[in-house]
């Protein structure tokens, strides 16, 4: 091995020592005996598989693991953490892989890919899914659907439940049901000792409360229990308007979102249309009486002059259909986040110009209203700080990979609409979202949970196993004005 750098002789003695778990020729000492064979694959750079294995939803990403663990069931997890540990690889965990950061593939270390753990359960009686680590929001929608029930997702059919549910999880059913992880029951869960634990309200309470907001921190999560909720059809699709009339109609959408029944969340957008022009896009969701629902969305036509309408009635799967095809995998990304009090006239009007300074047609500019059921969880009931009402704001620089070309532009783009934004914004920001050296906004992002989570990353993962998860604060943050106002 005379001339491979170290993290790859380490990969590849881990790679000997699993792939003898599969072939049952190797049995691990002592409390491990029982993991004499695992069912998942190894693959190393020398595959031709490990350049498919790489593929995450951003292209932009340039990291080389040292070999990838493809797990399919718990105990694969369970040796690999340990084969990881006992060859001191760095670790990260693969679900959906749509996280911008990249932190799914983590440089010269180990990738746990659980990619191949998608089994969904559901108990339609109790309105209960469970969810293996590996699935995605799609794969949740087609499970509840045919039982007329619905789960709590984000707007990205591809992306990972456990990542999203973690971390947060806004999305078109907020108003309704709360986010994502208010929906979280309870986890089966891996942690860094290799040990398989259950947290839920009864077993691991503390664990339980730092999992709803404070992401892969603590552990590999391979499977969830998730609330459905009795909902056969909602009313939902799109309303287009020209950029040019954004202004106005973003001041009019701010009073309508800020004040909207629970059954109705509208999300807003810029997009472009076929012929690359900036839309302004009205995404909304009723989930109640659809009479009712169709005098308040003919309420957001009168906004504006529509160049479209596309709103009918449809499973709670088709919400994933609003950013899907926008945001390619393979493209570049680059993201800014803010969350906005409300919107006021200084942050609309830097929203509209943002919109028109793209350098990118492929850009997307997204707000996602936080309200209702949302709002009404204490603070301290989970680890997500933010439970004011609010509008989370996603600032997606994306262009086409070529030759010769680093982004700068397009990143220069986001961080400028960003930084124009903080004067109006609230302190922190969504931590799924925010870059690992934001330390500024990092800070911030917790609110008055951020000490406790520390306290419980000590706890569970004192050696930082998992540090490729979400970023906590580096140190105790004195909470902002604006976020002690909950």
């Amino acid at each position: 091995m005379a001339g491979m750098s170290m993290a790859a002789r380490s990969g590849l003695a881990a790679a000997r020592t699993l792939r003898g778990l599969m072939q049952g020729k190797v049995v691990l000492p002592g409390e491990d005996a029982y993991l004499a064979v695992i069912q998942g694959r190894i693959v190393l750079p020398s595959e031709d598989a490990y350049n498919r294995a790489r593929r995450i939803w951003n292209g932009a990403v340039n990291h080389y693991p040292a070999l990838f663990a493809q797990c399919e069931t718990v105990q694969d997890v369970q040796a690999a953490i340990r084969i990881a540990r006992a060859h001191q690889l760095p670790l990260s965990v693969r679900a959906g892989g749509y996280d911008w950061t990249g932190r799914a593939l983590c440089h010269g270390g180990m990738v746990l890919d659980l990619s191949r753990m998608r089994a969904i359960s559901v108990d339609a009686q109790s309105r209960v899914a469970t969810v293996c680590g590996g699935a995605t929001a799609s794969d949740l929608a087609a499970a509840a659907a045919p039982h007329g029930l619905a789960a709590v997702t984000g707007v990205i059919g591809e992306g990972g439940m456990a990542g999203l549910t973690l971390g947060g999880g806004y999305g078109p059913l907020c108003g309704c049901f709360g986010l994502a992880l208010d929906n979280l029951l309870g986890a089966e869960m891996v942690l860094a000792d290799g040990r398989r634990v259950t947290a839920d309200d009864g077993d691991n309470a503390d664990l339980f409360w730092a999992l709803r907001g404070g992401g892969g921190n603590f552990g590999v999560v391979t499977g969830m229990r998730l609330r459905l909720h009795p909902l056969g059809k909602v009313l939902t699709g799109s309303i287009a308007f020209p950029w040019s009339e954004a202004e106005p109609i973003l001041s009019r959408y701010a009073e309508i979102a800020a004040t909207a029944p629970d059954e109705l969340t509208v999300a807003a957008a810029l997009l472009s249309g076929p012929d690359d022009r900036p839309m302004l896009i009205l995404a909304p969701t009723w989930c109640g009486a659809p009479a009712e629902g169709e005098q308040a969305i003919a309420a957001l036509q009168e906004l504006g002059t529509p160049s479209f309408v596309r709103i009918a009635p449809a499973t709670a799967g088709a919400m994933h259909g609003l950013l899907d095809g926008h945001l390619s995998q393979g493209r570049h990304y680059a993201i800014e986040t803010r969350w906005l009090p409300e919107l006021t006239p200084v942050s609309i009007s830097a929203l509209a110009a943002g919109g028109c300074a793209r350098t990118s047609a492929l850009s997307v500019l997204a707000i996602h209203p936080f309200h209702g059921a949302a709002t009404r969880v204490a603070p301290e009931a989970t680890a997500f700080g933010l439970r004011r009402g609010h509008f989370l704001v996603e600032i997606i620089a994306c262009w086409e990979p070529a030759i010769g070309e680093a982004g700068t532009a397009h990143r220069q783009w986001a961080r400028a609409l960003s930084e124009a934004l903080a004067p109006a914004a609230l302190p922190g920001g969504h931590p799924s979202l925010l870059a690992p050296d934001n330390h500024e906004q990092i800070a911030f992002a917790y609110g008055g949970n951020a000490a406790r989570l520390q306290y419980l990353k000590r706890r569970f993962d004192p050696d930082g196993v998992f540090a490729s998860a979400i970023a906590l604060p580096a140190r105790r943050a004195r909470v902002g004005v604006g976020m002690a106002a909950r």
